[in-house]
């Protein structure tokens, strides 16, 4: 079996973070969305790596290398345009061959990996395998119409009245069956190339389309909710470790890792929450779900719930919560209550201001 991993889009829901940053790479508990769903795909046992890159194609490239350093070999697929899953899967079809593959969503994230649904997929032998899971808004995804014996019946893509509360997780197993599928379909009203309408051509031609529950946790990081409540997910399963310097006057409550050459001076962390290397904490209270990214200042502050990005500093700002800080950013705190606030705000930047 290969894998195909979908690491191109624009990340529109998460500007103005991805106007200078690949969304797949904005980091959980400090580590890149993206290395999560690699390293599920080679735990189960998948070493045979596309991964098919847009516009941020270099940054990927720097980020991923060769492989090597997960246990992979990894080939680049190039979509100058993002036309749809099943466009992405058309383009790697002279990579693919008539081998068996997992497709799997850059930006998603599934906690428990799916090494049990990959075995399930090569014992069970079916021409398609879906994940799906219950959410309360079906509307926001693919939808899974299922029969009493677990076999899909009907698909639908963001529908207006979904039949079901079914949602596709962002992880596929197909047989090269799917490649028929796909030259059969049509691009859909919105221009892309479905792969529900794939996945439907398949139903509706006799082929066996079969779907289970996800095992763990999955997350769509599209936006800025869904990415803190990532963070705090994955934040709940650390281990504390100190391997930077706290000193005798700081506190550290629950799981809390300390990296390398991180400093904590008269401050507390409360856990779960994770302090970058190289990163000052000083004088502060650092809250629990928070991650904190390698060489950050955070002076006088109180920060909770809340994804500090590398190189940001925050000072003497008072309390921050739900916030996502960008790399370099600085955040300064007023002498005084200002009568007017001044701001130099980039496109869809969002700010939010005390009256």
């Amino acid at each position: 079996m290969k894998a195909l991993v979908l690491a191109g889009g624009t990340g529109s829901r998460l500007r103005p973070i991805t106007h200078t940053a690949a969304k797949q790479l904005v980091p959980v508990a400090n580590k890149p969305v993206l290395f999560y769903g690699i390293e599920s795909i080679v735990e189960a046992g998948v070493v045979e790596i596309g991964v098919v890159v847009g516009d941020t194609a270099s940054e990927i490239r720097a980020a991923l290398g060769d492989g090597s350093r997960f246990g992979a070999r990894i080939t680049y697929v190039h979509q100058p345009r993002p036309l749809g899953l099943a466009h992405a899967v058309r383009l790697a079809r002279g990579w693919l061959g008539e081998d068996d593959f997992v497709m799997y969503l850059g930006d998603n994230l599934v906690i428990g990996g799916i090494k049990g649904p990959a075995e399930d997929f090569r014992a069970t032998a079916p021409d398609a395998r879906i994940l799906v899971t219950r959410v309360p808004d079906p509307t926001r995804f693919g939808v899974a119409e299922l029969g009493p014996d677990g076999r899909v019946i009907r698909l639908q893509e963001k529908p207006r009245e979904p039949r079901s509360d079914l949602a596709v997780v962002g992880v596929y197993f197909f047989t090269s069956a799917v490649h028929r599928a796909i030259e059969a379909i049509e691009p859909s009203a919105r221009g892309e190339l479905e792969i529900t309408d794939a996945l439907q051509w398949l139903v509706d031609s006799g082929h066996d389309v079969r779907a289970g529950a996800i095992d763990g946790y999955w997350k769509d990081t599209g936006d800025v909710t869904d990415m803190l409540e990532v963070n705090r997910r994955v934040l709940a399963d650390i281990e504390g470790a100190v391997l930077g310097d706290v000193d005798a006057t700081s506190v550290l409550v629950g799981p809390v890792r300390i990296e390398a050459g991180a400093r904590i001076v008269r401050s507390t962390v409360v856990g779960p929450a994770v302090v970058g290397a190289g990163s000052l904490v000083q004088d502060s209270r650092i809250g629990p779900a928070t991650s904190i990214a390698e060489g950050c200042v955070i002076t006088g502050s109180d920060v909770e719930y809340s994804l500090i990005l590398r190189d940001a500093r925050i000072e003497q700002a008072g309390r921050i919560e739900g916030s996502l800080i960008g790399r370099s950013v600085r955040v300064t705190g007023a002498a005084q209550a200002p009568r007017a606030h001044r701001l130099v705000l980039g496109d869809h930047s969002r700010i939010q201001l005390a009256s």
